[in-house]
């Protein structure tokens, strides 16, 4: 059955772009990244479902940005944080739970010895850059080009193309080097010897790690007196509960998670050496580093998820569940394209636990035009699916009707494929995040069903 009711969604677009700029909190959420006039702003969830505001409901992939990993309202998890919220939130000093927080994160992540509760990603990456400035006396910050985020702060952003009100002084300190590519790791340290600070990457992201290329890494970070951070926001708590840095036994410096830790609740960590960890500490007498001193760092409520969320991964095989999950909705997916003879247009990506999608043209391009006439199919039939992440929630009869789903959204991309894209999708395509200039109005209306050029409006995948 198809959702063709948008009406009230469609009337809180232009409410929310009225009060808040680009419409939502988080880019990848925006309206700029959801086909025009199919754009669910939800009211609930409950598990891998959710409701928007005209009663249409969905299975949920993305989940929250990976950061719901267990599901939408899990009991176990939102029992613990109620119970804490009602003993309090913040305090005047320390309250005891954090010590229990620590003692439970230091037990899942082996190699770390001290860690540093915040609120988001970006404070924990930012804390560790800033930490790695202070501890080398180096200001240059090498990073993964081939991974697409690492902090809102100036030192990333300014690396991308969205860097309006970023000194050039401050780009020009952010340098890329490129995945499972030792050679672009060399080039930078010979480029710039003896400046750069820390080296960030992701452990994985769609491709899997050279183990070589990697502890090559770290190796040649050490022999240049830079250190090596793994972010494991992604990878923590889907690779493995003590992120991907357990899973292959390597201890980096410092290391960074946050989303599947808390299953939405707002936690990151930032965790690493003791002796670097301690230049945010009191009792040493080097010069004091500002390290993650923020209002909300450690509220107690989202500590005790997180505690909740490690006692669930202990307790179940959350892992093996989004392994076997994952594996089911990807193997289903390539039937389905291969049954339409999408192969060299639709592609599936990355680890069961984590998959992302590709869409093509008709001459084999990376297009946002279908990669929107994909959102808008599988949006009607009930699958929100900016990515192919899953939860626990995700049983196999969620997995099954989405590929059904799936398999019905393709036959439409094939017509399109043949018969032409402007037969078929509705309105503005989705555009990237990391764009200079904005390529669509939020209240460009035009019909539904009334075709454009979409040569135009064909960008690059994000």
């Amino acid at each position: 059955m198809e959702h063709n009711n948008f009406s009230k969604s469609l009337e809180f677009k232009k409410r929310m772009h009225q009060l808040i700029p680009g419409g939502c909190h988080t880019y990848a959420k925006g309206d700029d990244q959801f086909p025009e006039f199919y754009p669910p702003y939800l009211t609930r969830g409950e598990g891998c479902r959710v409701w928007d505001v005209d009663g249409n409901e969905y299975i949920e992939y993305g989940m929250g940005l990976r950061a719901v990993a267990l599901g939408h309202g899990y009991p176990a998890v939102v029992t613990a944080a109620c119970q804490q919220m009602w003993k309090g939130i913040n305090f005047a000093r320390p309250a005891t739970i954090e010590l229990e927080a620590a003692e439970t994160f230091l037990n899942v992540v082996p190699g770390a010895e001290m860690v540093k509760f915040a609120k988001n990603g970006s404070d924990a990456t930012t804390a560790a850059i800033k930490l790695a400035r202070a501890y080398t006396g180096r200001d240059m910050v090498a990073i993964c080009a081939d991974h697409p985020f690492f902090s809102v702060d100036d030192w990333f952003i300014g690396s991308t193309a969205v860097n309006a009100g970023i000194p050039q002084c401050v780009q020009d300190l952010t340098v890329g080097f490129k995945f499972n590519d030792l050679e672009s790791v060399e080039s930078l340290f010979e480029r710039y010897p003896d400046q750069i600070a820390c080296l960030i990457m992701e452990v994985e992201k769609n491709d899997p790690v050279d183990l070589h290329f990697l502890r090559a890494v770290q190796e040649r970070c050490k022999t240049k007196g830079t250190l090596f951070i793994l972010d494991e926001m992604i990878t923590g708590f889907r690779w493995h509960i003590g992120g991907a840095q357990t899973l292959y036994n390597i201890v980096p410096d410092l290391s960074t998670f946050g989303k599947a830790m808390g299953n939405g609740f707002a936690i990151s960590a930032l965790a690493g050496k003791r002796e670097i960890m301690e230049l945010g500490g009191l009792y040493h007498d080097q010069e004091r580093v500002f390290l993650l001193s923020t209002t909300h760092g450690a509220e107690n409520h989202a500590l005790a998820a997180f505690i909740a969320v490690v006692k669930e991964y202990k307790e179940k095989d959350i892992i093996g569940h989004l392994q076997t999950q994952g594996e089911r909705l990807r193997v289903g997916l390539e039937q389905s394209i291969r049954t339409h003879g999408l192969q060299d247009y639709v592609g599936i990506h990355g680890f069961p636990v984590c998959l992302v999608y590709s869409t093509k043209n008709q001459l084999k391009q990376a297009s946002q035009a279908f990669r929107t006439l994909l959102l808008q199919e599988l949006i009607k039939r009930g699958v929100i699916a900016p990515s192919l992440v899953l939860s626990y929630a995700h049983k196999a009869a969620d997995i099954d009707q989405t590929v059904a789903i799936f398999h019905d959204a393709l036959e439409i991309y094939r017509r399109a494929i043949d018969e032409g894209i402007d037969k078929y999708l509705e309105g503005e395509t989705v555009q990237p995040v990391y764009r200079k200039r904005n390529q669509q109005s939020a209240f460009s209306y035009t019909p539904p069903g009334v075709g454009y050029n979409w040569l135009k409006h064909i960008c690059p995948w994000p």
